[in-house]
């Protein structure tokens, strides 16, 4: 099992609380499998006792949120969803399912990503989204 917690052996964390000022109940994933910065990431959000389902502004955070890991330089940078220029959801997602996300920065401009991002259930796509982030410290 990965490290949680950096060190010089394992640079990068698991824990997306690392990354982000977010805490429960405002943390949409529960953990990252993967980070090349400034490209990708890769992280899951396993959904509990949600009444009615994830809603679909959920899906939306958690691609944002993983869009700021992708994008940050470093642990704890911080940064901000500037806008949705496109979403799509395909089924709703409810409790016992694991949501695999995925974000790939598209382009970036200083402060500003814009990436695409997807979400999974079993190999079925749940949602995509293009987002723009603003990522840096404040």
């Amino acid at each position: 099992m990965p490290s949680t917690s950096p060190s010089p052996e394992n640079p990068a964390s698991s824990e997306p609380s690392a990354y982000l000022p977010h805490r429960n109940p405002f943390l949409f994933l529960d953990r990252v499998l993967s980070r090349e910065p400034g490209v990708a990431a890769t992280g899951i959000k396993c959904v509990t006792n949600e009444p009615g389902g994830y809603s679909q502004v959920f899906l939306l955070e958690s691609m944002a949120q993983l869009g700021g890991i992708a994008a940050a330089a470093r642990e704890g940078e911080g940064g901000f969803l500037a806008a949705v220029e496109r979403a799509e959801f395909f089924r709703s997602v409810g409790p016992g399912d694991r949501i695999l996300v995925t974000v790939r920065i598209v382009k970036s401009f200083g402060r500003l990503f814009l990436m695409e991002g997807d979400a999974s259930v079993e190999g079925e796509r749940v949602a995509s989204a293009a987002l723009t982030l603003g990522v840096g410290m404040l």
